[in-house]
């Protein structure tokens, strides 16, 4: 097919939206008119930029070619191009795909060049980190849709976006994934506004939710639209907000052919503002953004929030193939536009430097790579209506450094993570507040603004009732993680509602294998004991919903579901990854369990505190009904510990609960303080006994090993 080139093409500057200043302040992307296709990428460094036009999305050679006009001011290149053009002299009447070529220093512009051709090389990186080949189709990075992933079951072959000797002159543009230009969404999205502190958040991903669940029709299964038909069972269950691992685009085409080696999770991601089009009922142009934006609809209707797990530190352009041979990376999108923007370098300026361990580091420190992160995120928000985030690996925004280094700084006001918090106050941002790099240790440690995964509280709870005798804990340490982590949270002006409570996630074991299986990551079979095992899980639900903080559980922990001890399981898309609701007897007995625990919670504010508790507000005490002291608090021998709430002064419905924690490997009787006036003590929850039906009690209260126990006055 003949490909038509153009040069010269208008130039064409887009205001951006009234009200909309932290939106795309550079408009890139495609922008689609009745008259008029604008194509606008941002290139520092680039010395020539063009973009292929297809009628397809793959298979096919370009119909078109256009070169684009730099503005020297911003680095934008650009070019407008009059659909009668695209229309008729292209040939394009449907959906118009499309990516770029670049030229820089390391690769000249030569007219002569052709496709698969090495004309105008001359190094696949250059001395200041550029790598571009005009042999490789780029992705623009802010593509509102993406056509396919790299690799598809037709094509397998990975090499062929690598640069490197043996494989730089092997051209991507057939098999590339392409960008399609589509109308832009309204940016008018509804949004909840209900404070953290009442959520009750379960992470889960898409596809898992509902691959396996018969009751969904089996064309919306692993979908968008499948997920919203979970919206009544999520609301019945008590979750107040459902955080999803990734739906931006990442390579997934190929999972079901292979499976067992796959990226389920989805923390490789390809483009941060395409939905992942597999997970689409619909996956025609257009049709992945709809129906993201009904599905968020579809749970706002229900008053059930959605929170989107993103990944600003690395992206799914990859490694090297070779980690010896500084050429052989691949060249995909952002690193063939402007790789020393986009990534951070070594000193050298020849490797990307890799904090993460998963990839060379997005460069979070340079102004161009935060407005994609912001633009993006403002993206989500206003048009899909996603309600808050999830940053894996968040250290990584706080970097300060620009190349050969990383340095966190919670302080530096152009950090990205600061950024964040200054231009998102009313979105939730929630910090995985680690990355596997030395050093980068962060919890507590996040501005103002952001909140924390607490796996502090994760590990103590964990050691509690699984570690007993082996590793030291103490009941001060408890009572510290129980009252919201102030140690954490309070000195850097957060409140408890910061931290991020939890036993598990999908990174690491259920909650039912935590307690089914010993792999040294704070679990324990309980001996052998099945029915230790569902007690063990029970009392690690329940001191989740009864601790001050927000809680979060992993979807499926409310009825068992495992991965028989697989802790993890990033790549496996099978139904050991997906929720199984066919559930046994003892399953729907557990399920049962988490609904009343979780509207327990839900009823009493006492336990969601808006800021950590006073002295008047809750009082420790030893089983005795002796108040805990520091002696008892700081003797690691001790393993049961009592608090009571003062329902009135937390403005209650009950005027007091009380709540007990026995660690220990026996029975522990529990001395109740004396009640409010005119009131007796009724218990309501016993992880021991799983019982659901409240109890009248005395002045005592006789709690099985390694459970937890509340009561109320009335």
């Amino acid at each position: 097919m003949r490909s038509f080139r153009l040069c010269a093409v208008t130039f064409a500057m887009l205001s951006p939206q009234a009200g909309k200043a932290s939106v795309n302040r550079l408009h890139l992307g495609s922008q689609l008119t009745a008259q008029a296709v604008t194509f606008r990428v941002y290139s520092s460094r680039a010395t020539r930029i063009e973009v292929d036009l297809f009628k397809v999305s793959a298979g096919a050679d370009e119909v078109a070619r256009v070169s684009l006009n730099k503005d020297a001011s911003s680095s934008v290149w650009s070019a407008t191009i009059p659909l009668s053009t695209v229309r008729g002299q292209f040939g394009i009447a449907g959906t118009i795909y499309y990516g770029y070529r670049a030229w820089g220093p390391n690769w000249l512009f030569d007219p002569a060049w052709t496709k698969g051709s090495g004309t105008g090389f001359v190094s696949d990186v250059d001395g200041v980190g550029n790598r571009f080949n005009p042999n490789k189709l780029l992705l623009d990075p802010y593509a509102r849709e993406m056509s396919q992933d790299p690799e598809t079951p037709t094509n397998r072959d990975g090499t062929v976006f690598a640069s490197g000797a043996n494989y730089r002159l092997k051209d991507s543009g057939r098999v590339a994934p392409k960008g399609i230009v589509m109308p832009d969404l309204p940016s008018n999205a509804s949004h909840l506004n209900t404070p953290l502190k009442d959520d009750i958040v379960y992470e889960v991903n898409l596809r898992g939710l509902t691959e396996a669940d018969s009751s969904v029709p089996q064309n919306l299964r692993g979908t968008f639209a499948g997920a919203a038909l979970k919206v009544n069972y999520l609301k019945t269950l008590g979750i107040t907000a459902v955080e999803f691992l990734p739906l931006q685009e990442f390579q997934d085409d190929t999972n079901d052919v292979d499976p067992g080696s796959a990226d389920y999770w989805g923390y490789m991601t390809l483009n941060y503002f395409a939905p992942d089009r597999r997970y689409s009922s619909d996956k025609s142009p257009g049709g992945p953004s709809n129906e993201v934006r009904k599905m968020i609809q579809a749970f706002h209707a229900a008053k059930l929030k959605v929170f989107l797990d993103v990944v600003y530190n690395h992206t799914g352009e990859g490694y090297a193939w070779d980690p010896k041979d500084t050429g052989t990376y691949n060249v995909m999108s952002w690193r063939g536009l402007d790789n020393p923007s986009y990534y951070l370098l070594t000193s050298d300026h020849q490797f990307s430097y890799d904090n993460t361990g998963v990839g060379g580091d997005y460069n979070t420190a340079n102004p161009v790579a935060q407005d994609l992160i912001v633009d993006s995120l403002a993206y989500w928000h206003d048009s899909f209506g996603v309600d808050g985030f999830r940053f894996d690996l968040a250290p990584v925004l706080g970097n300060t450094c620009t190349e050969g280094c990383f340095h966190y700084d919670k302080l530096a006001a152009g950090t990205a993570a600061n950024r964040l918090a200054r231009e998102f106050p009313r979105i939730t941002l929630i910090a995985e507040p680690w990355a596997p790099g030395g050093g980068v240790y962060e919890l507590g440690d996040f501005p103002s603004g952001w909140s924390d995964w607490n796996d502090k509280y994760r590990d103590l709870v964990r050691n509690s009732q699984n570690k007993l005798g082996v590793v030291p804990f103490t009941t001060g340490d408890l009572a510290t993680r129980f009252a919201g982590s102030s140690d954490l949270f309070q000195n850097n002006g957060r409140k408890p509602w910061n931290s991020i409570n939890f036993i598990d996630v999908h990174d690491g074991l259920t909650l039912a294998d935590v307690y089914r299986f010993n792999d040294g990551d704070s679990s324990w079979d309980q001996g052998g004991d099945h029915a230790a095992q569902v007690k063990a899980a029970r009392t690690g639900l329940t001191l989740v919903m009864l601790s001050a903080g927000t809680p979060l559980m992993a979807g499926g922990d409310e009825f068992l579901r495992s991965q028989n001890g697989n802790n993890n399981s990033y790549n496996i898309d099978t139904a050991m990854n997906w929720l199984n609701f066919n559930w046994s007897s003892e399953q729907k007995s557990f399920q049962a369990y988490a609904r009343s625990v979780i509207s327990f919670r839900a009823n009493h504010v006492a336990l969601r505190p808006a800021n950590f508790y006073n002295a008047q507000q809750v009082q420790w005490y030893q089983p005795s009904g002796a108040v805990a002291d520091a002696g008892y608090f700081g003797n690691p021998d001790n393993h049961a510990l009592g608090w009571w709430l003062n329902g009135t002064a937390l403005s209650d419905s009950a005027p007091a609960l009380f709540i007990g924690y026995n660690a220990w490997s026996g029975p522990v009787t529990f001395k109740l303080p004396v009640p409010p006036p005119g009131k007796s003590w009724l218990r309501v929850i016993d992880s021991g006994t799983g019982d659901p039906n409240p109890v009248p009690v005395a002045q005592q209260y006789n709690l099985a090993a390694r459970s937890v126990f509340a009561a109320i006055a009335r």
